[in-house]
């Protein structure tokens, strides 16, 4: 499949409804337990949805659709979460996030992105030139990536209690 914009808004406007439901109203072992070491719980992967929300996407959809002579995407801090997520409660973030993303697919949706615009360029600044079209694919599959995180890191903590069942649950050992 190419990139479609009205197919790609149906993932990201039902993104926060997933994760509302997936995790609202979970004990604290499902929402803060992560898979040890430096890895990240349901918890700090919202945080961090959060913050691509507010210093990602739609900023650098902008840097891209823009005519000015500056295209370069100011560096994203993949660990802002840790600090902008303290002292909040999951239901806070999750609403936060559904709120600011309403917020950006409103923006997105006024800006009748044409094919032309989809081709656009910004400046990565680890990757050079990409385009809205590339930008815009990303921000999909980010959100499918860490519901698929979110999924992966709740089902290890049942992976010694599954049993000779593990063998057919490669979830656990991702």
């Amino acid at each position: 499949m190419s990139f479609n914009l009205n197919k790609a808004t149906e993932i990201l406007e039902r993104t926060p409804d997933v994760l509302t439901s997936l995790l609202e109203g979970l004990s604290d072992e499902w929402i803060y337990t992560n898979e040890g070491g430096e890895t990240w719980s349901p918890f700090d992967i919202i945080g961090h949805l959060i913050h691509g929300e507010k210093t990602d996407w739609m900023i650098r959809a902008e840097i891209t659709l823009s005519d000015g002579p500056e295209k370069t995407f100011t560096p994203f801090d993949r660990f802002a979460q840790f600090e902008e997520s303290k002292g909040k409660t999951l239901s806070q973030l999750l609403t936060e996030f559904r709120d600011l993303r309403k917020k950006n697919l409103i923006t997105l949706q006024s800006k009748n992105i044409t094919d032309e615009d989809l081709d656009k360029t910004g400046i990565h600044p680890a990757f050079g030139d990409t385009t809205l079209r590339q930008l815009l694919s990303t921000w999909v599959a980010h959100d499918l990536g860490h519901i698929a995180q979110i999924s992966r890191v709740m089902a290890k903590q049942y992976k010694y209690d599954v049993g000779p069942w593990k063998n057919y649950l490669p979830i656990l050992d991702r």
